[in-house]
């Protein structure tokens, strides 16, 4: 009786051990994946930010003209503050 009650306590041992290392693995990997996130998040970010400039840049008919883009900025530019002087008077 005494030495099945040692095997049954060995084979608990062994169990909280392999136990223990499997958290140990997940947890790691759970720390990967949260890097991995992070670092999809941020790239998800930037391409949201290239796609909005894109667009900005196709609003206003910059497509590879930078100088008329910024001339047609200009001139908008120049329409809201003719349009915000007749505002005021």
């Amino acid at each position: 009786m005494l030495e099945s009650l040692r095997k049954d306590i060995e084979k608990l041992i062994a169990l909280y051990e392999e136990e223990k290392a499997e958290r140990i693995r997940l947890q790691a990997l759970l720390a990967e994946c949260r890097v991995e996130n992070e670092s999809c998040r941020n790239q998800i970010g930037d391409l949201e930010q290239q796609v909005n400039n894109l667009q900005l840049s196709e609003a206003f008919g910059a497509t590879g003209d930078k100088v008329a883009a910024k001339e047609r900025i200009e001139k908008l530019i120049k329409e809201i503050d003719k349009c915000i002087s007749l505002l005021e008077n």
